[in-house]
């Protein structure tokens, strides 16, 4: 069951001029959360924000006899996010979580292949965490703008996860979209695998697509706006289609915001 509380800030790790992670003291959130869900959260006591805003959670904060919290990967572009960034130790976040569906992590012999665009890194570290402990060969597929904006390749690659990069103005990897050394990497591939992507909207239409050339599962951590989070206000529906049926709309906030790729109608105007 989700808990309410007002979480200490801990830590206020700046990554560039816009992106940041916050670290949140709250275990009663973090025992419960598993990778992929996501917390409602309001910094400060003003009315602007009024509404909480969802943020996956990135890490769980462990120490040697048990958990501390939860950190928070976020970039600075409205009011909300803008607070986040100008977090100082001591200051108070309101927290509502763990809310939504997780992952489902894959075991060996199945690897899991994790697919990051800018932001959409947030899920990761705590799938990729739990995936290593369950000695699951992982690697990460992250996409951004330029080197500038891939962060905590050394955070993973010091847990084994294997990092293959992609970047628009061609600085740090391929040049270009993920969905580039993605779709090469599915060629070669022979054993089993599952994708998980998180991202803007139109790459996760363009993973899924790319999964279903090549007959992968994908599942997709869609970022929706949401008013409540727990199913109340309806801001969040998205179209799917199930088992053959007609696209019909869900809460993302309760029915995801993990789905199966091949679920979602991206371009629900086209369908049917």
């Amino acid at each position: 069951m989700p808990v309410d509380v007002r979480a200490r800030v801990v830590a206020n790790t700046r990554l560039s001029p816009d992106y940041n992670v916050v670290a949140l003291a709250a275990p009663d959130i973090a025992a419960g959360c598993r990778p992929g869900q996501f917390v409602m959260v309001k910094p400060g006591r003003g009315h602007d924000p009024l509404l909480r805003r969802p943020f996956s959670v990135f890490e769980i904060l462990r120490n040697p006899s048990g958990i501390d919290g939860f950190s928070l990967l976020s970039k600075r572009i409205g009011v909300t996010t803008s607070l986040l960034y100008d977090l100082e130790p001591g200051d108070v976040v309101e927290c509502l979580g763990p809310l939504g569906r997780s992952f489902d992590l894959v075991d060996p012999p199945r690897d899991a292949w994790l697919v990051a665009g800018g932001v959409g890194l947030a899920p990761f570290a705590a799938a990729a965490e739990d995936l290593v402990a369950r000695g699951t060969r992982t690697t990460l597929f992250y996409g951004a703008r330029s080197a500038r904006e891939l962060f905590y390749l050394d955070w993973f690659s010091s847990r084994g996860v294997e990092i293959v990069t992609a970047t628009e103005d061609g600085s740090h990897g391929d040049r270009g979209h993920v969905t580039i050394p993605l779709e090469r990497a599915l060629g070669r591939a022979r054993g089993e695998l599952t994708m998980y992507a998180c991202g803007p909207e139109p790459m996760l239409a363009a993973v899924s697509a790319v999964a279903a050339r090549h007959g992968r599962t994908c599942q997709v951590s869609v970022e929706r706006v949401m008013g409540c989070g727990m199913g109340g206000c309806y801001s969040c529906v998205i179209p799917v289609r199930e088992d053959g049926g007609p696209p019909h709309y869900v809460r993302s906030c309760i029915h995801g915001p993990v789905f199966d790729g091949a679920s979602i109608v991206w371009e629900y105007r086209r369908a049917g």
